[in-house]
């Protein structure tokens, strides 16, 4: 681990002014990808600055159109509250150990973007808003890449909103070691129409246009038979192959429909 400085923050504009003021700063939330990044000396910040003593960061607040979560909010603290979907309590409950569960945050999860990340489909599946120090991002912008997403230098995550569903659920092949996805599938009914997400299986969570095509037809596991998905776009690695991870879209698409009901 290289030096740096430390700095607590206690408000996001303090955050962004301490942040502003650094060389080369960032943020932490939770830890769970920065600390193991810094232990190996694969980065190298003049300022850490820490978000955890934020007020306006967590809590979670339920409304009538939907729910909103703060960044700092942990994923224990989504899977066990009352005021968030089933959807996504059983999406959180699924991440990772306890231990992960009770230190990593919303707002670090996607901030991070791993391409195996289960927030990203979750976000993409209800057609979520995220909430920055700066401006409001639909999160079909965010997401832009490997590890990459629409933030500007300096910008933070305030929080995210889930618009409500009619029907949602999340099914995900995870890793046997990590608790990552290979493959999830959200999908979601809604007033505006079917959205479907897939993480893991790509360089970048994304909508699954096909599934959704063949779900606005016909809303059942059977309807996504047949679908196409293209294997050029797969990863492929030691954990599984690209024509692998193409068939367990299919089958996680029928799995999240089946349990959405």
């Amino acid at each position: 681990m290289y030096n740096f400085n430390f700095q607590s923050a206690s408000s996001l504009d303090d955050a962004a002014a301490k942040l502003g003021a650094a060389e080369d700063g960032t943020v932490i939330a939770g830890g769970q990808t920065l600390l193991p990044v810094l232990k190996q000396r694969l980065a190298n910040p003049s300022d850490v600055v820490d978000l955890s003593g934020i007020a306006e960061l967590k809590g979670i607040s339920a409304g009538a159109d939907g729910v909103t979560i703060g960044a700092m909010v942990t994923h224990a603290e989504v899977a066990g509250s009352s005021d968030v979907p089933a959807a996504l309590r059983a999406l959180a409950e699924g991440i990772g150990d306890p231990q992960v569960r009770n230190r990593g945050t919303l707002g670090g999860s996607i901030a991070n973007n791993d391409p195996a990340a289960d927030y990203p489909a979750a976000l993409l599946g209800l057609g979520a808003t995220i909430t920055t120090n700066q401006r409001e991002i639909a999160a079909d912008d965010f997401f832009t890449g490997l590890f990459e997403t629409a933030l500007n230098d300096g910008e933070i995550i305030k929080s995210v909103t889930f618009p409500n569903a009619t029907k949602a659920a999340y099914a995900k092949f995870p890793s046997p070691a990590s608790r990552y996805a290979m493959v999830g599938v959200f999908v979601a009914q809604a007033a505006d129409g079917v959205r479907v997400a897939v993480t893991g299986a790509t360089e970048c969570a994304h909508r699954g246009p096909n599934l959704e095509a063949a779900l606005s037809a016909n809303w059942s596991p059977d309807a996504v038979d047949g679908v196409t998905i293209p294997v050029d776009r797969m990863n492929s690695d030691i954990h599984a192959g690209a024509e692998y991870r193409a068939h367990l879209v299919v089958v996680m698409a029928k799995r999240a429909v089946a349990a959405a009901g």
